[in-house]
């Protein structure tokens, strides 16, 4: 039988790093020429799917990429304050054992990845880290591990916390496990029509199980 392999997202899925991304967009607010968040509008943009975010943030596209790379620039320097989601360790401990292969595909950079993952000694549990910067989903980075790792779509699974997660996967033909415990809020992830739901860490293992 083939090894399967799930993918993971990095941000909000594996790293607790939701409160200090808004903190670093708000800080760069002025500079790129969009409005704070406030805890209020943080909860309507869980809401949004990654295009209706950038087109209510009313951030110029052109900015986009210079913003991301700020974005990732600054969150170098709180990395050694960010701590994993509850539970995902144990999680990924069992998928381990259980002879998954484990790999990242990430926006965030492999530097501020491969440090997190150190620091918290996650770091031997991951076979591949692939970090490219893309607006609207990443669907060309899978496609492009999937190549060149010569992975069979139905050996994958991805798992992530954003809608754009689950389309990426989509157009790339592999499952996909949609978690509740990062940005996205439960109802636009739903809408969405990821394969899997899931609201808690544990839940990892027998569902990745049972897509088999």
């Amino acid at each position: 039988m083939t090894q399967k392999v799930i993918i993971f997202d990095f941000d909000g899925t594996i790293a607790d790093t939701v409160d200090a991304l808004v903190s670093i967009a708000n800080r760069l607010a002025v500079e790129f020429g969009y409005l704070q968040i406030t805890p209020e509008q943080l909860t309507l943009l869980r809401n949004f799917s990654s295009r209706e975010i950038i087109k209510y943030s009313g951030v110029s596209l052109i900015k986009i990429p210079f913003l991301v790379k700020k974005v990732k620039s600054e969150l170098k320097n709180k990395i050694h304050e960010l701590k994993p989601i509850p539970g995902i360790k144990e999680a990924l401990l069992e998928l381990k054992e259980n002879d998954y292969k484990l790999g990242i595909i990430t926006s965030n950079s492999r530097e501020n990845v491969t440090n997190f993952l150190s620091i918290n000694e996650l770091d031997s549990l991951f076979d591949f880290i692939y970090s490219g910067v893309t607006i609207f989903g990443k669907t060309t980075i899978i496609n492009n591990v999937l190549r060149q790792k010569q992975f069979k779509p139905q050996t994958v699974i991805y798992v992530g916390d954003e809608t754009r997660d689950i389309e990426a996967s989509k157009k790339a033909n592999i499952k996909v496990i949609a978690v509740t415990w990062g940005f996205n809020s439960p109802e636009i992830l739903a809408k969405q029509n990821p394969d899997f739901l899931i609201h808690q860490p544990r839940e990892l293992l027998e569902v990745i199980k049972n897509s088999q």
